[in-house]
């Protein structure tokens, strides 16, 4: 924070805004970051971990609550915490986000964060937002029904947090270092995990595989999150149906799938109902990847589910493993995401914003940059890049965009991010000229002023490598109306919208060389970050920022800042 903006009756002033805007029911959390040692895959090392636990402690909270995590950062590197899903209405001075809303937490300093909950009711999750911290750093959120409410689904024996993640024997750190180095792409993880473990499908890993025991004729409620780096996961469990009751804290309609396809950054929270024969079942996921020259970790995780045995005796069979989909089956994976509904009734009722004020399309595209005598590690000794409609993002390194914004510092971001592609051309054709590949650079956001009604269209290009991208949104929720292949057609694609109980999420999937149309109603003041949740992507610069005027009335306005945010 700017010491000398300050003064004591803000102080005064933003501590009793707060106090007013926050629900009585309050807790208190400490996140200790620090290393730890874990062995995986038969080699042991050091990783970045919350409270000594990998995945980290899970957070608790009913509708409309807020909490207080003080984050005390005891490791050797830079950190930020996000809470993913978490709208921090009028509040982004928590959301955690690197040199976006905080610079970060630096070693032997602390911060603490208000996670002001909202609409939010399920599961979400929580995760570092520095380099690539998050390869270890996070843990879910449980957000339950307002006190005395119940779910508008059977109430279930027991719920179990599923957190697929990806594990590399090397050091992340080094990974992500010599990536940016190269300018080439990532090497691959290691491993998928399912709360940590790879599985024992792995060696040295069966003593250790998790494993979720269960009784006959019982609903579990998994509350699955795909914490993963860089992998659009499948997922099933043998001879078992999944029926999805919610998807990235919002209730869905029930839909029942032999598989589920779950993309970095989103939740879903499943029902297993436990009427098979008493055994052991292989819980099991393993990438979805649409792109024939993009390398990717093709090894398969799992999990056992283990049916408690009355009879204490061993069982004399392995687990059965599950169907699931293959590597770059496309249709199977956009398959189960077309499928969600919100669940659109009297107790959840849903608002389909309708008189659209901004309209935005944007192209998601992987580039390349020139690398001086060619030396980088991308396509013809290039450096690999990303961009949304042509700009490549450049994240600040002094100052975070949000105290520029609130304290009207010039320099540090510009406006003017285009509402069209600067660059039109056939988006998805397998032959385009190079001279498309290079983006521009720059730190360019989209201002909105408060109340407009948005609709946003992702559009996938085939530039360099044509791929899926999950799209997150900090700071809101938005209805996914339509989603397609090919070029978008604004004449005739919105003619098949959803505007009846579309999918309300935080996080959306681009599918490879295809469309997808979001909205939303632009009621939360602040700066909000909007990026690739392939980690990869986001490093290349696959962002930009919303920044949400304030409104005319009291509580349409940004919340202070509090008295301290950790310094650049």
């Amino acid at each position: 924070m700017l010491s000398g903006k300050r003064n004591s009756a803000l102080q005064i002033l933003s501590l009793l805004l707060l106090f007013l805007h926050c629900p009585a029911s309050s807790h208190n959390y400490h996140f200790v970051v620090k290393e730890a040692t874990y062995t995986r895959l038969c080699s042991t090392k050091e990783i970045l971990t919350v409270n000594g636990k990998f995945p980290g402690p899970v957070l608790q909270a009913h509708k409309g609550d807020t909490i207080y995590v003080n984050v005390h950062n005891n490791g050797r590197y830079n950190i930020t915490i996000h809470w993913h899903g978490v709208k921090q209405p009028r509040y982004p001075w928590s959301d955690g986000t690197e040199y976006i809303t905080q610079c970060p937490i630096q070693p032997g300093h602390k911060f603490k964060q208000n996670i002001i909950f909202s609409e939010e009711e399920g599961t979400i999750w929580w995760h570092a937002h520095s380099d690539w911290s998050r390869a270890t750093v996070y843990g879910a959120i449980i957000v339950y029904p307002k006190r005395g409410a119940s779910y508008p689904f059977p109430q279930p024996h027991e719920e179990v947090p599923i957190i697929l993640g990806q594990w590399w024997k090397s050091d992340v750190m080094e990974v992500f270092e010599e990536f940016v180095r190269t300018g080439g792409d990532p090497n691959v993880s290691d491993a998928h995990t399912i709360n940590g473990q790879p599985g024992d499908l792995y060696p040295c890993s069966k003593s250790e595989t998790f494993k979720l025991f269960v009784d006959e004729n019982k609903a579990y409620l998994l509350r699955i999150i795909n914490a993963a780096m860089n992998s659009i996961l499948f997922f099933s469990i043998a001879n078992h149906n999944l029926t999805v009751v919610g998807a990235d804290g919002s209730y869905t309609k029930p839909v029942t799938r032999d598989y589920i396809t779950i993309s970095p950054g989103q939740t879903l929270d499943a029902l297993l109902l436990t009427n098979q024969q008493v055994g052991q079942y292989y819980m099991a996921a393993r990438a979805y990847s649409s792109s024939p020259t993009i390398a990717f970790d093709n090894t398969t995780t799992t999990a056992i589910v283990q049916y408690n045995n009355r009879n204490s005796t061993p069982f004399s069979s392995p687990p059965i493993l599950p169907y699931l989909p293959y590597y770059n089956d496309t249709n199977a994976a956009f398959n189960f995401f077309d499928s969600l509904r919100s669940l659109a009734n009297e107790d959840h009722p849903i608002d389909v914003p309708k008189n659209i004020t901004t309209r935005l399309i944007s192209t998601v595209s992987v580039n390349t940059f020139p690398c001086p005598n060619n030396s980088c590690e991308g396509p013809n000794g290039t450096r690999l890049a990303a961009s949304m409609n042509n700009i490549s993002f450049v994240d600040p390194t002094t100052i975070d965009i949000l105290e520029a914004y609130y304290y009207h510092i010039n320099g540090v971001f510009r406006e003017g991010f285009p509402d069209f592609p600067p660059l039109v051309y056939n988006f998805t054709s397998e032959d385009l000229p190079l001279i498309l590949q290079t983006p521009k650079r720059g730190t360019k956001v989209k201002v909105f002023d408060y109340g407009s009604i948005v609709e946003c269209v992702f559009q996938g290009t085939s530039l360099v490598a044509g791929i899926d991208h999950p799209m997150h949104l900090h700071g809101f929720s938005f209805y996914i109306v339509g989603t397609g292949f090919g070029n978008f057609d604004q004449d005739k694609n919105p003619l098949n919208y959803n505007l009846v109980d579309p999918p309300h999420r935080n996080t959306v999937t681009v599918p490879i060389n295809g469309w997808t149309t979001i909205r939303f109603k632009v009621k939360n003041p602040g700066v909000w970050f909007l990026h690739c949740h392939l980690e990869r992507h986001l490093t290349w610069g696959m962002n930009t920022v919303f920044i949400v005027k304030n409104g005319k009335h009291n509580k349409e306005k940004l919340l202070p800042a509090p008295q301290e945010m950790p310094p650049c």
